[in-house]
């Protein structure tokens, strides 16, 4: 009988995507037990504005040139189709159903744990889902539950991934600010976005 493909699930605006994404990406599938991860290009968090935020098909584009046809990488806007706003475990639902022989395991960063008791069924995702949760820098332990406690839950599962200090903010304000970043995201999608002038 073959091996269940275990697929981690890595959702985001990604907004742009960059290359600390990629790298935790990377970690991933090189450090556990994951066979590939899915880029899950979210249309809207419910807990974001949408400021600033490009078209799904710009940010989907965006990943899939990142990725650039690199077998452990796959970008799905499976979220796009779902009604929004988009809610985790509506998604897990729909791409467990669509995917029966792959086991689904979910990427999150240390930083979302104290906000996962407001998840929409946050507990029914600890029930049928492992959680792989990699360092954030500035995470904090604050909440009804606290992050440690959450660390704890035997459905999660903390790695030693190196921590990324750069995010997606962080490039949309220096583009603005008149700021060459092409070093900390893929040539690609540096040149994708400044052809397309993005976050200018």
């Amino acid at each position: 009988m073959a091996k269940e493909k275990q697929i981690g699930l890595f959702f985001g605006s990604f907004n742009p995507i960059h290359n600390g994404h990629l790298m935790i990406a990377n970690w991933m599938v090189e450090y556990t037990f994951l066979d590939q991860v899915w880029f899950v290009v979210s249309p809207l968090n419910p807990f974001k504005k949408r400021q600033n935020l490009l078209a799904d098909y710009h940010r989907i584009e965006l990943v899939n040139i990142a990725i650039n046809d690199y077998p452990k990488f796959k970008a799905s806007n499976i979220e796009t189709k779902l009604p929004q706003p988009s809610y985790t475990i509506d998604s897990l639902a729909y791409i467990t159903e669509q995917y029966p022989d792959y086991h689904f395991t979910l990427i999150m960063g240390s930083d979302q744990l104290p906000e996962f008791h407001r998840w929409k069924n946050a507990d029914q995702i600890l029930a049928n889902y492992r959680i792989l949760v990699y360092p954030r820098m500035g995470d904090r332990d604050s909440g009804p539950v606290t992050r440690d406690e959450l660390l704890n839950h035997p459905s999660i599962e903390p790695v030693n991934a190196p921590i990324m200090e750069i995010s997606s903010s962080f490039i949309r304000n220096s583009i603005k600010e008149g700021k060459d970043v092409r070093f900390y995201v893929p040539t690609g999608v540096w040149e994708y976005m400044v052809n397309m002038h993005f976050y200018e």
